[in-house]
């Protein structure tokens, strides 16, 4: 006799892999051929024994393994499933990283190359961003807006901080090895302050791994920044996870204390010391 099942677990199953795909319900519809009243009744758990076809142009649309939908694995299925992740010792399910300040370095050489192009000093140009950065990275302001004001103050008619901080973003030593690791034994994620789209460029450039990540949470898309409670919230829910499983690997704590305030795990990382981080990071996630 096949397995009963479960409605309502497939319609939160089906909604997360939505909303991790960064889909609306009626984009979804669009994507995968369905009526909204239909996929608004599966999301509910309200429809009996979804078609299985159903799912399947779901999990199409959403880059989302059948089996992850159906819970195959979950259901006592014969073959385990070809991902199945850890849980370390610490209780540690998912992992989010942070981008600036973590796996890629950029301010220094990026303020420095504006300094000698502007003939405005370092810390002039440092503070200028500073004062914009913030509204930029909640999406309150617009690159463009942010690059006009910025190039008038430095008299830079034509400047664009994209430009510059792509042109120095490398990859911060080590992290990528890191991060590989993480993705091949955890659920991973990105958890970042940053402008719109530059972490879609850091990937597509390869300055950060281009890896399977279940969830990139970037402040300027969903309108919230570290350390807002919100964007925690977010994070959380697209990890799917309790709390306690979710860690966060972050070079401002800050950033840490606001994980901490949300039931997470944390790990700071410094940059002054590399080889330090990356050891205490793993041995944290150690299974």
């Amino acid at each position: 006799m096949g397995a009963v099942m479960d409605e309502k677990a497939l319609g939160k199953r089906l909604q997360l892999a939505r909303k991790r795909a960064g889909l609306t319900q009626q984009e979804l519809c669009q994507k995968a051929g369905l009526s909204y009243s239909t996929l608004a009744k599966i999301e509910r758990g309200a429809i009996r024994s979804p078609s299985v076809f159903t799912v399947a142009n779901i999990a199409a649309a959403t880059g989302t393994p059948l089996e992850d939908l159906l819970d195959i694995a979950g259901r006592g299925a014969s073959f385990p499933a070809p991902d199945a992740k850890k849980r370390s010792k610490t209780g540690v399910r998912f992992v989010y990283f942070d981008v600036n300040g973590t796996l890629i370095r950029y301010f220094e050489r990026a303020f420095t190359d504006i300094s000698e192009v502007s003939h405005t000093p370092v810390e002039v140009i440092e503070s200028i961003f500073l004062h914009y950065d913030g509204a930029a990275c909640r999406g309150s302001m617009t690159p463009e807006e942010v690059d006009k004001i910025m190039g008038s103050q430095i008299g830079l008619p034509d400047f664009s901080w994209g430009n510059y901080y792509m042109k120095n973003a490398e990859p911060t030593p080590g992290m990528n090895e890191l991060l590989s690791w993480v993705s091949e034994h955890y659920e991973l994620g990105l958890l970042t302050n940053n402008w719109p789209g530059y972490t879609d460029e850091l990937k597509n450039k390869g300055v950060i791994p281009n890896v399977k990540y279940t969830a990139i949470v970037e402040s300027a898309k969903v309108g919230f920044s570290k350390p807002e409670a919100k964007i925690y919230e977010v994070a959380q829910g697209l990890a799917g996870m309790q709390s306690s499983e979710i860690l966060l690997v972050d070079d401002v704590f800050a950033y840490l204390a606001g994980a901490q305030k949300a039931g997470w795990q944390t790990q700071h990382f410094d940059d002054a010391d590399l080889t330090g981080s990356i050891n205490r990071i793993k041995d944290f996630l150690a299974f």
